[in-house]
């Protein structure tokens, strides 16, 4: 459990930088220049989760349980899981679905998080998706008194959004039946 403490620690810490001192990137990317930061800043974020993983693992070897949700909550997970790869591509897609949410990326770990809860109740499922729900929680207050880069992305348009959604869902599809057994070890539908 501590390995998967670790790495939510140095995983949402990094990404905690421009919440608890917003000046301070710029600071360093002035100092270091922006190739050296970003490297710097993805080798901790990577780290980060590399532990996450490890820990996730090695948690679910001997599971703590806090609650047993009821079946049909899984049902309400799959469907609140229905925008979260729209709204992450969305992130990188400027159009009419980014500028109606604001903060689709946030958005989306938001819903992923609470889906994830709402599925399972161990000890580790409640530190993963619990850290990560808070973490967005706060990070889009914050949002609120700060002025944040504007992610890369190609140029606006009505065709990012279609994108986005079919794409995003095209994904979904492949999590609901491949992709979520293949990578997590635990399929999401049974065959």
């Amino acid at each position: 459990m501590l390995t998967l403490i670790a790495g939510l620690v140095i995983f949402l810490g990094v990404h905690s930088v421009a919440i608890v001192a917003p000046g301070w990137r710029e600071r360093m990317v002035a100092r270091m220049g922006l190739l050296p930061w970003m490297a710097v800043y993805s080798v901790i974020a990577v780290v980060g989760l590399v532990l996450i993983i490890q820990g996730y693992a090695m948690a679910r070897q001997a599971p703590v349980v806090l609650y047993w949700p009821p079946v049909w909550l899984r049902h309400i997970a799959l469907l609140l899981m229905i925008p979260v790869f729209p709204l992450l591509l969305a992130t990188y897609l400027p159009g009419r679905i980014q500028a109606r949410v604001r903060h689709p990326m946030l958005a989306a770990v938001k819903l992923w998080a609470v889906a994830h809860l709402l599925a399972n109740g161990m000890l580790a499922d409640v530190l993963l998706f619990g850290g990560f729900l808070a973490w967005a929680v706060v990070d889009r207050i914050s949002l609120k008194r700060r002025n944040p880069p504007s992610p890369p992305g190609l140029p606006p348009g009505a065709l990012n959004d279609a994108i986005a959604v079919v794409g995003g869902l095209a994904v979904y599809v492949a999590f609901i039946l491949w992709l979520h057994a293949w990578l997590i070890g635990v399929p999401v539908v049974a065959m």
